[in-house]
């Protein structure tokens, strides 16, 4: 039986299902029309995106913005984000179940975060069956530009996912991390507090502030 109720549970238990009913589909509506309103505001009417993207997601902390383009499968409902969270240009978040970011996180340009998978096997996708996994990603990480997050992947606190990565398995806390499939390259060590890229310095007083 595939009524709203057994659908919303088989969204967020790894179950199969087939994402077809009335309800479902209305509701699912409802929401990309809500992703379609907040990428047609102006960047300077940033209460109103504000507002618009506190009754979208399912948390939106203080201090965290998206930039439009911004897609959502369904318009930030089961995305939490915690303060401080920024997210650049064309975030792509297929939320068909929870999607947890912390504190500070930051997402460079053309990032895609998917819960949402569906079988090898041929003959169930011609059914159209899927199924969801959580993605977690912790705070202060750096998801570089172009970076995608496949379903049930957590990512540490503090590690940084180079660019174009794709991200198949967990990745550690406080580490570098980066290619396809994303691997664990170094951790973020004693170097990366004096240089903050390639030979450049951090500067002294910066310095000073982070010992």
């Amino acid at each position: 039986m595939n009524d709203l109720k057994t659908l919303t549970e088989k969204m967020h238990d790894k179950s199969l299902y087939l994402p077809v009913g009335e309800q479902f589909e209305l509701e699912q509506l409802k929401r990309l029309d809500m992703v379609f309103e907040y990428n047609s505001l102006k960047p300077s009417m940033i209460e109103q995106r504000r507002k618009l993207l506190k009754e979208m997601f399912a948390e939106f902390g203080e201090d965290s913005y998206v930039e439009t383009p911004f897609f959502s499968n369904w318009g930030g409902k089961h995305v939490h984000f915690g303060n401080g969270v920024y997210a650049n240009y064309n975030l792509t978040l297929v939320d068909d179940t929870h999607i947890y970011v912390g504190d500070k996180t930051m997402f460079g340009p053309g990032v895609t975060v998917a819960t949402a998978g569906h079988p090898v096997l041929p003959e169930l996708r011609e059914e159209y069956f899927q199924f969801n996994a959580p993605v977690r990603i912790g705070r202060r990480c750096w998801i570089g530009a172009g970076v995608i997050i496949l379903p049930g992947v957590t990512v540490g606190d503090d590690s940084v996912i180079g660019a174009g990565s794709v991200v198949t398995k967990d990745v550690p806390e406080r580490v570098v991390a980066a290619g396809n499939p994303c691997r664990v390259l170094r951790p973020i060590n004693e170097k990366d507090r004096e240089y903050y890229f390639k030979e450049l310095k951090i500067p002294d007083e910066l310095s000073e502030r982070l010992k």
